[in-house]
């Protein structure tokens, strides 16, 4: 009788303790559950425009003052043309005096100017080749001319190929939109499909273009990146960028992965990568690396509102990377030198250490493992104190990845390996003239001419480099 009760209460125990096991693991659940439901922008990666109803936005400036330009704001004016660029000058003198009304004579050696700009009606400029054939007097074959070099074979010239290719790739028209344009605007009748058309002649001519920006980004001391979902034919693809200051080159890959990130940067890459956290860079030495601070922000956010000490950790991170920022800021805006901004960081960076080993010996859980995280990347956390030009965030490659998603809501992504070639191309094509303050369509233009005649295509390249 005695050992039947010994052997019902081991089993009850047994049933407490697995059943105090699972009601542990249901509270982590619901835990990690209310954390994912409690994300928004400013505590996690996700993008502004999903956050709920109840996220109040931080102010982005002084509250109290009136929209639009303040006193003391220098205004922005239009600035008349030069006077060889005018295309018709009328002098308009008064007749008689607005007092006596005697008539007036001779000339004012300061008139004011008023121009006013005008576009001319649009039209397309056609041009007929008659290609003669013509029989031989001697043999009796016929021969039919050949077009001149200078003569596309196709129906677009250059000029128009450059303009398709503009608007459909920089200000991110759809076909259609591009073909209203075209038939309201010029009178020129044109299929959606020949719009594909041009696009993939426009894309192999700026193949040599693309080609040197790439090779000019893998040989800089450093280079930004990220990377963004995108869609190849209605399947998941990612879209790669790499931005350094002057230049930067996208890619549609089908893997967002630890290979094509070797791949973009090369294995022999020997500048500076300033990412994310993701594990798909994790094969760049910390020393070669600077890790984004925007990132992390966020995620000192998210761990401030843990409870217990872990979010006491969280709250002390957020406020010294907040002091971080503020030092950063003032340098940037030149109040601060290199020398200053140092010794402003130099407490920042022994306190943010014992805070993160402060992290790190708490009870194992995502407090913890993140903090754990950070100080074995260590030297990836303040690389930008080590080399000109690097900075804390990657902000660069995200401005420049905007451009993409822009044209992604607009789009779907693309239908064929060809459309993804035309997209990395006048993605990267823009990006960079941008940056540099050229033309886009002039560059089009230009490189739509040279492929044409065979001539060597305009380079992207900055000039200083």
């Amino acid at each position: 009788m005695l050992a039947t009760k010994d052997r019902r209460i081991e089993q009850l125990e047994a049933q407490v303790s697995e059943l105090k096991g699972l009601l542990a693991q249901a509270l982590r659940r619901i835990a990690e559950l209310e954390r994912q439901v409690a994300q928004n922008s400013q505590n996690s990666s996700r993008p502004p425009s999903s956050d709920g109803p109840g996220v109040v936005r931080r102010a982005k400036g002084p509250s109290g003052k009136k929209p639009g330009g303040q006193k003391g704001h220098k205004g922005h004016h239009r600035v008349m043309v030069s006077p060889e660029r005018v295309n018709a000058t009328q002098e308009v003198k008064p007749s008689t005096c607005r007092k006596c009304q005697q008539r007036l004579e001779g000339e004012d050696s300061r008139p004011q100017r008023h121009q006013v700009v005008e576009v001319p009606p649009l039209t397309a400029q056609v041009s007929e080749y008659r290609l003669h054939r013509l029989a031989c007097g001697h043999c009796g074959a016929r021969t039919r001319a050949a077009l001149p070099k200078e003569v596309p074979s196709t129906c677009f010239g250059p000029n128009l190929t450059a303009l398709l290719a503009f608007m459909t790739g920089r200000m991110r028209l759809s076909k259609r939109e591009a073909r209203e344009f075209l038939v309201e605007a010029l009178g020129v009748s044109v299929s959606v499909g020949s719009i594909s058309a041009v696009e993939g002649r426009a894309s192999a001519a700026l193949s040599n273009v693309y080609q040197q920006a790439e090779a000019f980004v893998r040989t800089q001391p450093w280079v930004n990146m990220d990377e963004t979902g995108w869609r190849q034919r209605r399947r998941r693809a990612w879209l790669w960028v790499r931005a350094t200051r002057k230049v930067s080159v996208f890619r549609v890959a089908s893997t967002r992965s630890k290979s094509e990130a070797q791949g973009q940067l090369g294995e022999d890459f020997r500048g500076v990568a300033i990412t994310d956290r993701f594990a798909g860079y994790s094969w760049v030495a910390p020393a070669q690396r600077q890790v984004c601070w925007a990132h992390l922000a966020r995620d000192f956010q998210s761990l401030s509102q843990e409870q217990g000490l872990a979010g006491l950790v969280g709250q002390a991170l957020v406020a010294q990377t907040s002091a971080l920022f503020h030092a950063w800021g003032r340098y940037k805006s030149g109040r601060l030198n290199a020398w200053n901004v140092g010794l402003k960081l130099a407490p920042i960076k022994k306190r943010m250490r014992a805070f993160l080993e402060l992290g790190a010996a708490l009870d194992p859980g995502r407090a913890s493992r993140q903090c754990s995280a950070l100080l074995k990347l260590w030297p990836a956390l303040w690389r930008f104190t080590r080399l000109d030009g690097v900075e804390p965030t990657n902000n660069k490659a995200e401005r420049d990845l905007r451009l993409a998603v822009l044209w992604r809501k607009g789009s779907f992504g693309t239908h064929s390996p060809q459309g993804s070639r035309f997209t990395e191309r006048l993605l990267t094509v823009t990006a960079s003239l941008r940056a540099q303050g050229r033309s886009v369509l002039t560059f089009l233009r230009e490189a739509m001419s040279a492929a044409l005649q065979g001539k060597p295509t305009p380079s992207l390249l900055p000039v200083e480099a």
